[in-house]
């Protein structure tokens, strides 16, 4: 009896440890990326849909996303790149082919870092795309 009363408490113990530990690591995962991205600069490039117009991922993915983070030296916090896959109403057109964001501590660097490069940037578009992309400046307020 006693034996089955000392497994159980183990078992109860190694449990809570288990819980506790998984709920203090989503925790921190929750507050460290609020901390991350409040303030920040957003720059979405969106690149909008529309039929006959061509987008290669792989190509934005693997080498004009790195070659412009890398313009962007230490103001870059992370870059994330979305592909479109539908629309938020059934049945309706994709409303974007794709959308690259770019999270800046300042919108004074990005914009000194991007000016010497926007010839270098905008050569590299037909690389990937014939599609004019739309861009957002935001701040990150949550």
């Amino acid at each position: 009896m006693k034996l089955k009363l000392i497994v159980s408490f183990l078992l109860l113990t190694t449990c809570l440890a288990a819980f506790s530990q998984e709920n203090q690591s989503r925790k921190t995962k929750k507050n460290s990326s609020t901390v991350v991205e409040e303030g920040l600069i957003k720059v979405s490039i969106m690149y909008p849909f529309a039929e006959g117009k061509t987008f290669n991922m792989e190509y934005y993915e693997n080498s004009h996303m790195p070659m412009v983070a890398g313009f962007l030296g230490p103001n870059l916090v992370k870059y994330t790149i979305e592909k479109g896959v539908a629309s938020g109403i059934p049945n309706a057109p994709l409303p974007f082919m794709a959308i690259g964001s770019f999270y800046v501590k300042s919108l004074s660097d990005y914009q000194a870092a991007i000016g010497p490069n926007r010839d270098a940037i905008r050569s590299d578009f037909p690389n990937y795309t014939d599609i004019s992309p739309v861009i957002l400046v935001s701040e990150v307020v949550r």
